[in-house]
């Protein structure tokens, strides 16, 4: 019966249909994707949360999910769908769905919403979520800057808002703290998820002189340019090892599924209230992937001890002394840079080249 109900709920939101009251039972709960479930990043991590929440919780919940989703005047249609066709509650799982959540919600008070990396909660029914990615930015940046020979570090960007800005940061300051001759050079996309895009930013790095590839962006493609071209890169939100076994030395992995089975817990039992969630290593929101033997046994050593150390809440990756990039002064020595100044943060730190596109 439940691999039926959400093939038909599928069809139907495909249709602009609403579904049977007999569909209706379950606690339905949608998802909303950016791009496809299939890339092996982030949608596919998100995807995998809501398979693994749909089996914790059994019968008692049917799940229905719409991918490749633009940002935009069609994500509001695609919300309104899922609601008629019985949606009790919908994760929309990219920054860019913000004004979308908030415009539906409005509309719909009785449907629990959720934003993935947004900072919008117009209405009580709306909640906020994150992964402090930046705290795994810090670990695989240690590592890039002691494996560099180039010593130029590529990073592949998606669009300049305060969570990609932030990875970019972090990912510079663990380099250049154990290498202090290393250069991060950024390419922004202006896309999550294009191959071809992300194939030719890839190579530009290369070309520049990049030995190491580091990506906000949701496609394997520059792990496959990365392993053609004999270079180090890091997964991106899932460990992608089968795209690049042999340069691959270590990933960040996205884990949601504990997050979507508190919060359906929650919507289910009535205990649900609106909140911002910015959840990291500690909480296991954020995971390093395996460190491969391509990472000297030292390297590994003092990387896992920067895992340990932010788990335990004794280090932060933003800790002083850090200017900014025109070189005044942003923290203090040992001063740790709050939530709120993070989540917009829109400068560089100090060392890295380039502006910061509008």
């Amino acid at each position: 019966m439940k691999p039926v109900t959400r093939l038909l709920a599928s069809a139907a939101i495909a249709a602009g249909l609403a579904l049977p009251a007999a569909a209706q039972d379950p606690f339905t709960v949608g998802f909303v994707y950016v791009g496809s479930t299939g890339d092996m990043g982030w949608n596919f991590t998100h995807d995998q949360a809501r398979q693994a929440m749909d089996a914790h919780f059994g019968e008692a919940v049917d799940t229905v999910f719409v991918e490749n989703v633009a940002e935009g005047p069609d994500a509001e249609r695609v919300l309104r769908q899922m609601i008629l066709g019985g949606a009790d509650m919908i994760f929309t799982t990219s920054f860019g769905f913000g004004e979308a959540t908030n415009a539906v919600a409005g509309q719909f008070p009785d449907v629990y919403f959720e934003h993935a990396t947004g900072y919008m909660r117009e209405h009580p029914n709306v909640s906020t979520y994150s992964g402090r990615f930046y705290e795994g930015r810090a670990v695989i940046g240690h590592i890039a800057g002691h494996m560099t020979e180039s010593n130029i570090i590529g990073y592949i960007a998606s669009y300049p808002i305060p969570e990609v800005i932030m990875g970019i940061n972090s990912a510079y300051l663990h380099a250049r703290a154990v290498n202090p001759d290393v250069e991060m050079r950024v390419v922004w996309t202006y896309t999550w998820m294009d191959p071809a895009v992300e194939t030719d930013a890839a190579q530009a790095l290369i070309d520049a002189g990049a030995d190491v590839i580091m990506q906000h962006t949701d496609s394997t493609a520059p792990q496959v340019v990365a392993q053609e071209a004999g270079i180090i890169s890091f997964g991106q939100a899932n460990d992608m090892f089968q795209f690049a076994p042999r340069p691959r030395v270590a990933s960040i992995i996205d884990n949601w599924t504990p997050y979507y089975i508190r919060r359906v817990g929650e919507a289910m039992e009535g205990t649900w209230e609106q909140s911002d969630t910015w959840e990291g290593i500690p909480e296991g929101m954020v995971l390093i992937g395996e460190m491969t033997e391509a990472i000297p046994a030292e390297v590994r050593a003092s990387a896992q001890a920067m895992i340990d150390a932010i788990a335990a809440g004794e280090y932060h990756p933003f800790t002083g002394p850090i200017n900014r990039q025109d070189g005044t002064a942003w923290l203090a020595e040992g001063e740790i840079a709050d939530d709120g100044t993070l989540a917009g943060m829109n400068f560089y730190v100090e060392g890295i080249t380039g502006e910061i596109p509008n």
